[in-house]
């Protein structure tokens, strides 16, 4: 008999894992819900620590997805390493997709931010990007997705700060074992609490260089926000037609591998 996975009490605190939670709890569409344990979501594990490191390797997981590129890997390092995890580095479209465009956000004045990221120019290239990872990356989520209905959980998924990148893939993953879309949403915006967030570096610590219009202009780049996650379901919707045409066509699931999937993921 398949035992019932127990309902973490409270998330944990981890010390420099910054976004950290299980996905399990979630409804689907035909009432069942994903179980606990076997899917779970992060920033980077670059700087974790002895203790973080410790509960991490307690998970018993099977394989990490780091969805960082290689300027993001040089930036914050490489994740400490699991005994007995998998890794698997599949690196997804920055969503300021560059490493000019991030020196700018570490280096620039206030006049040049005002520039490249005033008036909503910020926000829309956070749409823009999320529209494009989800009709440019069908192979890496396919990949994703055929992995976890095959040998790849428990597993955690993370980029930079946990609620881009990771964030499109988990809620790619929850669209395919049918997760209601209002849970989907509901799970992607607690990437915006502030005790999530990834943290802002500016080479200027200064009360200039960290100014309140300073944080303004970066805030889209670091929250996670409705108009986003919309973005990509409406680009699924405009490209394919629906959400089973994405995955049958775009992700090239079959029935089989579905299934496979919700057996993995799903309470019974």
């Amino acid at each position: 008999m398949t035992q019932t996975p127990q309902v973490p009490q409270s998330p944990p605190e981890l010390a420099e894992v910054r976004n950290f939670r299980d996905v399990g709890g979630l409804p689907t569409v035909d009432g069942r819900r994903l179980r606990y344990g076997r899917l779970y979501r992060s920033g980077h594990l670059a700087h974790a620590t002895e203790a973080d490191a410790a509960f991490l390797a307690g998970l018993g997981l099977h394989t990490i997805f780091d969805f960082r590129n290689a300027s993001d890997i040089a930036l914050e390092g490489p994740d400490v390493a699991l005994p007995g995890v998998r890794n698997v580095n599949i690196p997804l479209t920055d969503p300021a997709d560059g490493a000019e465009f991030w020196t700018m956000v570490r280096d620039g004045e206030l006049d040049q931010l005002r520039v490249v990221l005033g008036d909503g120019k910020a926000a829309d290239r956070m749409a823009h990007t999320y529209r494009e990872i989800i009709t440019t990356r069908t192979a890496d989520h396919s990949r994703v997705l055929h992995a976890l209905a095959e040998d790849s959980v428990p597993a955690l998924m993370h980029c930079a700060a946990g609620k881009d990148r990771a964030g499109l893939s988990i809620a790619v993953t929850l669209l395919a074992v049918g997760v209601e879309r209002d849970a989907i949403v509901a799970d992607y915006l607690k990437s915006d609490d502030p005790s999530r967030r990834y943290k802002v570096r500016r080479s200027d610590h200064s009360a200039a260089g960290m100014s309140p219009e300073v944080m303004e202009l970066l805030s889209p780049l670091f929250g996670a926000r409705l108009d986003y996650l919309t973005a990509a379901f409406d680009a699924i919707e405009g490209t394919w037609g629906s959400v089973d045409a994405y995955l049958t066509e775009g992700l090239k699931l079959s029935p089989a591998t579905r299934e496979r999937l919700r057996a993995t993921l799903l309470e019974d």
